[in-house]
């Protein structure tokens, strides 16, 4: 599904090229570190299954992700806004996990994808005309993002707009295309944007912007548009950010439903805890799960970042929780 690189970093987002830290300490054999220093209890032994679930985030760990479009100034009329506005007004999160079900399990196209949501959700309707004119909608090169410029392009299509859809690549080449009006419009992630602009134009130590918050991230996300020329529609009600998922079962088995149950009934020796080799070093992953939950794994299992090799040490009991993002297609119930 995707071609990027959000993460467990908080700033770090959706296609943005990010050095990797190397894992924490030595692994074994397995992958699998040693038992963390202050882990006490028993813990909650992996559980085995083939549906995942993401666990409430109740004390708001990450930051609001949320699926927005991103606009070129001088494009940005009411007319064009406003038909972009009902592609998020349709939008929620257990809706876009169904649409990457869509693609990448039922291996349908972005376009008939798109175009089925369209139609089942009356994406088109009550739009008003524009004033038309070429339009080139900017996807990153994951299937979430051209999905959601098929959308775009529905939406404008039916506002009056001559559309074509353009997959580019990774944030660094669209961005300043956005910026220069070579494109126009792309789907975006509120606080991955506003943690790129702010980065790009304060360096890389900069002072984070975003917050768990939508209302501040976005507030911050148009401050730094401004200075740049890019304006943003609505945020949808999707998020795709960081998450920690465990197996149906399990939840079940230990009656957790939101990370702090996990903190109070599974920290201690037999918990594992799965995802990229920098999550334990990351503010939104391992460090921020001990620092805002006092969550306390067994052990770490280095793998990747919402990737198939954590959702398959999930599924098959090798570990008990798993970074992954709040999207995913794996996330669909049926």
């Amino acid at each position: 599904m995707r071609a990027r690189s959000r993460l467990a970093a908080g700033a770090f987002g959706a296609l943005a090229a990010a050095s990797l830290l190397t894992g924490c300490g030595d692994a074994g054999s397995s992958g699998t570190d040693a038992p963390e220093a202050g882990a006490s209890g028993a813990g909650c032994a992996p559980v085995a299954g083939d549906q995942l679930v993401v666990l409430t985030d109740d004390k708001k760990l990450q930051n609001t992700d949320n699926v927005l479009p991103a606009i070129n100034a001088k494009a940005a009329t009411p007319p064009l806004v406003a038909a972009l506005d009902k592609v998020s007004a349709a939008l929620d999160t257990p809706k876009l996990i169904q649409l990457n079900r869509s693609v990448d399990v039922d291996r349908k196209t972005p376009q008939v994808a798109a175009q089925e949501f369209a139609e089942a959700n009356g994406v088109t309707g009550g739009i008003g005309k524009g004033p038309g004119g070429q339009v080139t909608v900017g996807a990153g090169n994951f299937s979430e993002s051209q999905t959601v410029a098929e959308l775009y392009k529905i939406a404008l299509t039916a506002a009056g707009y001559q559309v074509k859809v353009q997959t580019i690549g990774n944030r660094e080449l669209y961005e300043p295309a956005l910026e220069k009006g070579q494109i126009q419009v792309v789907p975006e992630y509120a606080a991955t944007m506003a943690e790129f602009l702010n980065t790009k134009a304060n360096g890389k130590d900069a002072q984070p912007v975003s917050s768990p918050e939508l209302a501040k991230t976005v507030s911050a996300l148009q401050a730094e548009g401004d200075k740049v020329g890019l304006k943003f529609g609505q945020p949808s009600q999707a998020q795709d950010q960081n998450a920690f998922a465990v197996t149906k079962a399990f939840a079940e088995k230990y009656a957790v439903s939101t990370l702090s149950d996990l903190a109070a009934k599974c920290s201690g020796q037999a918990t594992v805890l799965a995802g990229p080799p920098e999550c334990p070093q990351r503010p939104k992953c391992q460090a921020g799960l001990v620092e805002i939950y006092d969550f306390k794994a067994g052990s770490f299992s280095s793998l990747d970042a919402g990737g198939p090799q954590t959702k398959n040490a999930l599924k098959t009991g090798s570990a008990s929780v798993g970074l992954v993002f709040s999207s995913d297609a794996a996330l669909a119930t049926s």
